[in-house]
């Protein structure tokens, strides 16, 4: 029998924090999916209790249309920073603060009793509402690329698009039985159970050593370098434009439902349900379509149904009143075309800039919500007394994306022939 000493076993290494162990791509979606949902719910929900706000408040109807402004407004200039501050303070922490932020406002939200509070705790909520949204899109980059990335993508939009579908039949139940203040308090619930779910098992995609420094100089230097490339101007606008089409019925849901298709508070499943099933089966189809044919194809594919379903929508009502189920059906198609386009597009913007991801997200992210909040302020208002100009307005914001993309797209093939012919007279 040997003499030598029995080595020491090595005790096992502790396990690591919930944020920092990787979760399955189906945990991590649905996370993030809920995360996103943040958006819909503070907009959609509320849509159907104007009136009564305006009731309740005392409150004129563009005062009670300016709360919606106001949230947007907000949520777009603070999409500039979200990104930023994920950069350099992680990922997670700053969907925590967000959250926390956003669950003090929305309780703000059901305490009010005049408009202006209303204002300032929407614009507190705009604040803080985005991070989800943001910085979701770089922890999907940060951990996932390529076709695995845009499956992913898919993935979340499938799961989140399940919010505008739910968010205003919710809200008109509960103003047909409750108070408004209740859509508020179950958002107030919402996001308490999102932080938990959040701090249990969000992980850290950014580790310490790949973050940027929050400075003065650093972030001037990259907010500098993405605005000022055209290719960012054009990628971003195709899908900024493309959802302006939809969101210029979100912001006029209330006319589009009660005044010209003649329904009821708690009827506006009849705009939302085509229109999220549209999203939903768009991203299922992104889903089943990704390594297999090439982003520019599929791109392509999403715009003819886009344009074709806005042109649908314009020669309708051109000829005959808003009626169902004809008013709505170009919803269901736009959308399925907006959620074809969308992955792709995203991935090629945020791989524009590779080393700030978040700073590109968040200025993605801003161009779209600013674009909405104009829509929602300006054109929905200057629209919405007519479902023919809501159709043409969607048939001008759905060129205007396409337009963009095949800009984009000729203006990399000439950076790329230049850059070409750069090394052949160098060689």
């Amino acid at each position: 029998m040997s003499n030598s000493p029995t080595p020491e076993a090595t005790p096992p290494s502790p396990p690591l924090p919930s944020h920092l162990q990787v979760v399955s791509a189906g945990a991590l979606a649905t996370l993030l999916a809920a995360l996103a949902m943040l958006g819909p719910f503070s907009i959609d929900t509320y849509l159907p209790a104007f009136p009564a706000i305006q009731s309740s408040l005392q409150a004129s109807p563009i005062e009670v249309q300016q709360t919606l402004t106001a949230y947007m407004l907000s949520f777009s200039v603070m999409t500039l920073w979200h990104g930023a501050l994920s950069d350099a303070f992680g990922r997670r922490n700053v969907i925590l603060v967000s959250l926390a932020v956003f669950a003090v406002a929305s309780f703000g939200c059901a305490s009010v009793h005049t408009i202006h509070y209303l204002w300032g705790f929407r614009i507190l909520q705009g604040v803080s509402a985005g991070a989800g949204v943001v910085v979701g899109r770089a922890i999907i980059r940060d951990m996932y690329s390529g076709a695995p990335a845009e499956r992913l993508l898919s993935l979340v939009t499938m799961i989140f698009s399940i919010a505008p579908a739910i968010a205003p039949i919710l809200g008109g139940w509960i103003v047909s039985y409750f108070s408004w203040r209740s859509i508020f308090l179950l958002l107030f619930v919402y996001t308490l159970i999102l932080f938990w779910a959040c701090y249990k098992r969000l992980p850290e995609s950014l580790p310490i050593e790949k973050r940027q420094p929050f400075s003065a100089e650093f972030l001037w230097k990259s907010y500098k370098m993405v605005f000022k490339s055209p290719l960012f101007h054009l990628k971003a606008g195709t899908i900024a434009f493309n959802f302006a089409g939809l969101f210029l019925y979100v912001s006029a849901a209330p006319a589009f439902i009660t005044q010209h298709l003649k329904l009821g508070p708690d009827q506006f499943g009849w705009q939302f349900i085509p229109s999220v099933a549209g999203i939903f089966l768009g991203a299922l189809a992104a889903n089943r379509l990704a390594g297999r044919i090439s982003v520019w194809k599929q791109v392509n594919i999403g715009f003819c149904f886009l344009i074709g379903a806005s042109l649908f929508n314009v020669i309708y009502h051109a000829i005959w009143p808003a009626m169902l189920p004809w008013s709505v059906m170009p919803l269901f198609f736009y959308c399925f075309g907006m959620s074809l386009v969308a992955p792709g597009a995203t991935l090629l913007v945020l791989d524009l800039f590779p080393t700030i991801r978040g700073i590109v997200a968040s200025c993605q992210s801003a161009a779209v919500t600013m674009l909405g909040a104009v829509v929602a302020g300006m054109v929905a208002p200057a629209l919405d007394h007519s479902s023919l100009t809501l159709a043409i307005g969607q048939l001008v914001f759905a060129s205007l994306g396409m337009i963009s993309w095949y800009s984009g797209r000729l203006y990399w093939r000439s950076m790329t022939n230049q850059k070409q012919n750069a090394w052949e007279t160098v060689g």
